[in-house]
């Protein structure tokens, strides 16, 4: 009843699973929840094939989830821990790699076991000073965003696309560098594998593309338990590792004639640009620091304390990890081996818990954690994605949340873009590093270059010393980020230097597409529409006399303005046929002038559209052109092989008529089921 709780009619006896209320309100409100949600959602498809994929869809993502359900799927601390930062931590197991390694290609490979640690710790240095510096951002923007929030509060549009830009390729290298290295991890305790490298990486993008496809919390749930126990393996054999060092004597394996022939060389040829070299790929750990500030909405509240904890939980655990690992590689004078693939982090292990069960644990926990890394990207691209496009930088489908509360557009996109990058890269992590910091330290000079702004703008309490804070870091990732470009640019960096605008190109285009389309639909306030402001005349297409036709006729009629402007066309090759259609056509439909269009050469489309032309051209100069509203009569097959057999040639007839000056179309389906007395 209007005003009151009882649910209104035509609800079966017995049936409580359906309430449908009027509450105060001109609006009807669904207030179904759980079994009746899944099972609404599965009986909507009319056909078998749509039954099949909505239930195939139900079982792989589950059912799906009311708006008031979202503060559900925030996140712990906890599990945004596992996350949002597995990107960072996972870094560790390939960061002392690529400075011992940029020290090997220098032709200093004995800096490799004398500076690496150093240049470790100079980088856990800069780790802190940015994941304090985003700590701010976290508390000044709880919106989410991270940089590009940032940026377009401060520093204006321009700034912020090329943040938002310098993100997305940093959100997709992650994916791809992050399953790449865990192959590799695969690999170096099962060698037989190598060969099916990029197939294994393939398969768990779609595996995590599909898990954060499910939401939020289920993800959290899936991946917070290889994320602690890398950490436990991890810490344990750093403690192991340490302890033998400082107090056995432990100097590592039995040395390869590799390692021997680099151990008698010297350090004292190292330049400081190849120490920038090795700082610039080691600086690759900090990769995903900025997951957090842009993923803040995700967290249960209070939503930006929370984030900011994280944040620094996450740096103090990657940096001891780092530091960790680079001490026992260099004191154990491991070197990475490309034939067969053993990298440095799996010989630490292997040296640490012996040829072992704990070490084939320990690979298979580094392995599920790069893998899971990856996640960390897929809950902050679409996040941004989702935010560029509310902003109309980005296609509006990517705003728009899923069954299961999820970005799925961006979902979807970023495990695309992915898997093809790793393809690309033949899944070899090395080969994808130069890409993988440059968009970093771009977006990290922009995020502190904003904050800068923001304090002086707003000058909160507190923000001579934050504004102290994000200067330093400002000023140090600016540097960095000047050093990466400068030594990684003929080893790929060029690309991203290439694809950043390209990309604020992209959306530029779009923001004006959608600029100029809401130009051309808006309506003047002042303006009242009390009937149609021009005249609307209705043309049928007809193949003959059958319930679907009579049914469009009659819908036909509705529509048009003026009886004179209603008319059903009827293309032929047969006017012999046609004379004879025409004659029951009067008889049956009287009213609705029947136009017989001949086609010599068999054509049916063009036909009509020519029909339409000649119409146009025929109205009276001195009159506004009519709205022609095509009614096209169509038939629901109600099995997937009938859809083959009918309406291919109303198909077409859209097609072509899509886009046509003042034309509109209109279906009007006939279904099988439907009951009719004529």
């Amino acid at each position: 009843m209007i005003g009151g709780r009882r649910p209104l009619s035509g609800r079966k006896p017995g049936d409580k699973r359906i309430r449908v209320e009027r509450v105060h309100s001109p609006y009807f409100r669904y207030t179904g929840r759980g079994q009746l949600t899944a099972k609404a959602a599965a009986s909507a498809p009319t056909t078998s094939v749509g039954r099949v994929i909505q239930r195939t869809k139900l079982f792989l993502l589950g059912r799906p989830l009311a708006n008031v359900e979202e503060i559900g799927e925030r996140l712990s601390k906890k599990k945004a821990l596992a996350i949002f930062s597995s990107d960072a931590i996972s870094s560790s197991a390939y960061a002392t790699e690529e400075i011992i390694l940029a020290f090997l290609l220098a032709g200093v490979g004995s800096a490799a076991f004398s500076l690496s640690f150093e240049v470790s710790i100079a980088i856990a240095v800069l780790l802190g000073i940015v994941a304090f510096s985003y700590r701010q951002v976290c508390i000044a923007y709880p919106t989410g965003g991270g940089s590009y929030s940032v940026s377009k509060a401060n520093l204006g549009r321009n700034a912020s696309l090329i943040a938002a830009s310098a993100l997305l390729i940093d959100y997709t290298l992650t994916v791809a560098v992050s399953t790449s290295s865990a192959v590799e991890q695969i690999a170096s305790a099962v060698p037989a594998l190598d060969p099916v490298r990029v197939e294994i990486a393939l398969v768990a993008i779609a595996l995590i593309t599909l898990g954060n496809l499910r939401g939020l919390r289920e993800a959290g749930s899936i991946f917070a338990i290889p994320t602690y126990l890398f950490l436990g393996s991890a810490f344990l054999m750093i403690a192991i590792g340490v302890v033998r060092i400082l107090f056995l004597g432990d100097t590592g394996p039995t040395p390869t004639p590799e390692v021997i022939a680099v151990t008698q060389q010297t350090a004292t040829n190292v330049g400081i640009l190849v120490l920038l070299r090795a700082f610039a790929s080691g600086a690759v750990a900090l990769t995903g620091v900025e997951a957090i500030a842009t993923g803040v909405p995700a967290f249960q509240p209070p939503e930006s304390r929370n984030a900011a904890r994280t944040l620094m939980t996450m740096a103090v655990i990657l940096g001891t990890l780092f530091i960790g690992i680079t001490f026992l590689a260099t004191n154990f004078h491991i070197l990475p081996i490309e034939e067969p693939k053993q990298t440095v982090i799996s010989q630490v292990a292997r040296h640490v818990y012996g040829d072992t069960v704990g070490f084939y644990l320990f690979q298979a926990f580094t392995a599920l954690l790069l893998f899971l890394a990856a996640n960390t990207s897929y809950n902050a691209f679409p996040r941004l994605a989702a935010v560029l496009a509310e902003d109309g930088f980005f296609p509006r489908q990517f705003a728009f949340r899923g069954d299961r509360l999820a970005f799925s557009t961006g979902i979807l996109l970023l495990g695309l873009v992915a898997g093809t990058v790793v393809v690309l890269g033949g899944g070899s992590t090395h080969a994808l590093i130069p890409l993988y910091a440059v968009g970093v330290f771009i977006d990290f000079t922009i995020a502190q270059s904003g904050m800068i702004r923001h304090w002086l703008s707003t000058r909160d309490q507190g923000w001579r010393y934050r504004l102290s804070v994000n200067s330093v870091g400002a000023v140090l990732t600016g540097v960095i980020a000047t050093v990466v470009i400068s030594v990684k640019f003929t080893s790929g960096a060029w690309f991203v230097i290439v694809l950043i605008p390209t990309l604020v190109g992209a959306m530029l285009f779009i923001r004006r597409q959608y600029a100029e389309q809401a130009a051309e639909l808006r309506v003047r306030d002042d303006l009242v529409f009390e009937r149609p402001h021009r005249e609307q005349r209705v043309v049928i297409p007809v193949n003959g006399i059958n319930r679907s036709v009579v049914q469009a006729v009659m819908f036909g009629k509705s529509l048009a303005t003026d009886p004179s402007l209603l008319q059903a066309v009827y293309v032929t090759t047969d006017l012999e046929e046609a004379d004879r259609l025409r004659e029951r056509w009067d008889r049956q439909l009287p009213g609705v002038p029947l136009v017989v269009v001949e086609s010599p050469f068999r054509a049916l489309v063009g036909p009509v559209v020519t029909y339409l032309d000649v119409l146009d051209l025929a109205w009276p100069p001195d009159k506004e052109t009519p709205t022609t509203i095509v009614v096209l009569p169509e038939y629901v097959a109600r099995r997937w092989w009938d859809r083959l057999l009918y309406n291919q040639t109303a198909k077409r007839l859209k097609a072509a008529l899509v886009g046509r000056e003042h034309t509109v179309i209109a279906d009007v389906p006939y279904r099988p089921s439907s009951q009719h007395d004529s």
